[in-house]
């Protein structure tokens, strides 16, 4: 047996979120970006090792995701969409939590907020992100055209997808859903 629980967070209860993202970007402009991921990682790595309940593994692997666009050097993330990465990564390389993590199952309910509300905030980035590793993989065991190098057709693709993410990033508007828009970053 399973139990749903579903709440609304009032305004107040997102600029709450809002201000520790902001903590964290601010923590994440005296760090280096290798030292940041690394922190997310091995953060990644102890969450996993522990005892996690289901909707906590569920989102975990989700923030790997994110690791994942600022590794790939084909992708070539930069500029605001790279630094709001890793903003979001700072978040969960910080230790202080609102809820301690070691506080059986209810530990990472925030935490999984949080990686809903960053999920949501780059969801245009993600999409782009997963579009192309999935062109890299399709694309990869096509013909080509024998003066075209990998880095020729990705470098099209890439800038096609970059510019489908800052466009949708820019044109959406903060009610299109019928929600109020949460803006993190």
């Amino acid at each position: 047996m399973s139990l749903r629980v579903a709440f609304d967070l009032e305004e107040t209860d997102l600029e709450y979120f809002r201000s520790i993202i902001r903590r964290a970007g601010t923590s994440a402009s005296k760090t280096s970006e290798e030292e940041v991921v690394a922190h997310a990682e091995a953060m990644i790595n102890e969450v996993k090792a522990a005892e996690l309940p289901a909707f906590a593994a569920q989102r975990i692997d989700r923030v790997g995701g994110l690791i994942d666009m600022l590794q790939d050097d084909e992708w070539k993330l930069a500029g605001n969409e790279r630094n709001n990465v890793v903003t979001a990564l700072a978040y969960f390389a910080d230790p202080k939590d609102v809820i301690p993590d070691d506080v059986p199952v209810l530990g990472y309910i925030d935490d999984a907020i949080m990686i809903e509300l960053i999920l949501r905030e780059l969801k245009h980035e993600i999409e782009a992100f997963d579009d192309f590793r999935r062109y890299q993989r399709e694309e990869a065991s096509r013909n080509r055209d024998p003066n075209l190098t990998r880095e020729d057709w990705l470098a099209a693709k890439r800038r096609e997808l970059h510019q489908r993410m800052r466009r949708r990033r820019n044109s959406r508007s903060p009610r299109a859903s019928g929600r109020t828009r949460v803006r993190l970053f």
